[in-house]
């Protein structure tokens, strides 16, 4: 227990002020980015919607990802880029916990989404006689539910461990949102085993989804080389074509901020760009020109 020090109120997120020349080229680049990622999820989800003839699993699927990244960005680029712009970055405890909380559960949410998709495609490429039964839109809404409450699960249990006890020490979060890893170090309590049980069951859940994927498509891979014809053979493997790109970005960026020692050093806000600005941008990109 740390003693002699303030118990915390609020928290002051650092962000980007230490780059006092670049806030505007960045809120500017930031925002131009931010409207780039809703029009381009809010258009695959408002398609999925309108068009019945994308009333099947892979879209549905992919219109629950549009709506989750949606979300996600919500919890932690608004208040990043109102930040660029003012001089008070100040974020009381309770606001910190709940955009925590969204964002690892959303984030989580996401990874898992990713995962059924690769499902999805394995039964339709592995059993194209019995997908019809096995994936309906009703399971595939169960599917999505699950995913949701698989990722808050994580998500409040990692939040509850950082928020149980008091902060104390200096109020700065080094860092543009309430990232676990940033918080967790002015926690009073012992925030070295916190740290560490909370990274655990991240990188678990991160590495947890990874590996399914790449065991459906590894199913995925054998099955296609037993097709005869060329023509078949490119036909399966352009279904998963752009949901294997995002995956390798998606899990690519992911794994360097939550997997990277805490003694490596490096502006974690800069590493955080990739995978909270850069990986919602591509995502409908990619989607969209399939």
């Amino acid at each position: 227990m740390k003693t002699n020090q303030t118990i915390l109120k609020e928290f002051v997120l650092v962000g980007f002020s230490v780059y006092p020349h670049a806030q505007t080229l960045l809120f500017v680049v930031f925002f131009c980015l931010y409207l780039l990622t809703l029009t381009g999820n809010l258009a695959i989800m408002y398609l999925t919607w309108v068009d019945r003839c994308l009333h099947t699993p892979m879209y549905l699927f992919l219109s629950a990802l549009s709506f989750s990244e949606t979300c996600y960005t919500l919890t932690i680029i608004p208040k990043m880029l109102a930040d660029l712009l003012a001089k008070n970055r100040s974020i009381t405890i309770i606001g910190c916990g709940l955009q925590m909380c969204f964002f690892l559960g959303l984030g989580g949410t996401n990874c898992v989404i990713l995962t059924l998709m690769g499902f999805d495609r394995f039964l339709a490429i592995c059993n194209p006689l019995r997908y019809p039964l096995l994936m309906t839109n009703v399971v595939c809404g169960q599917l999505v539910a699950s995913a949701c409450a698989t990722g808050f699960f994580l998500s409040v249990i990692e939040t509850t461990l950082i928020f149980r006890g008091s902060f104390c020490g200096l109020n700065l979060v080094k860092h543009f949102c309430c990232h676990m890893r940033a918080v967790v170090r002015l926690s009073c309590l012992d925030s070295e085993l916190t740290e560490f049980i909370v990274m655990v069951i991240s990188a678990t859940g991160l590495m947890g989804t990874f590996l399914l994927i790449i065991l459906t498509y590894v199913f995925i891979l054998s099955t296609v080389l037993r097709i005869p014809s060329a023509e078949g053979k490119q036909k399966a493997f352009s279904t998963c074509a752009s949901h294997l790109t995002v995956v390798i970005i998606h899990f690519g960026f992911a794994s360097i901020p939550y997997l990277k020692p805490g003694s490596s050093g490096g502006d974690d806000a800069v590493i955080a760009v990739p995978y909270t600005v850069v990986t919602p941008f591509l995502s409908p990109l990619i989607f969209s020109l399939r």
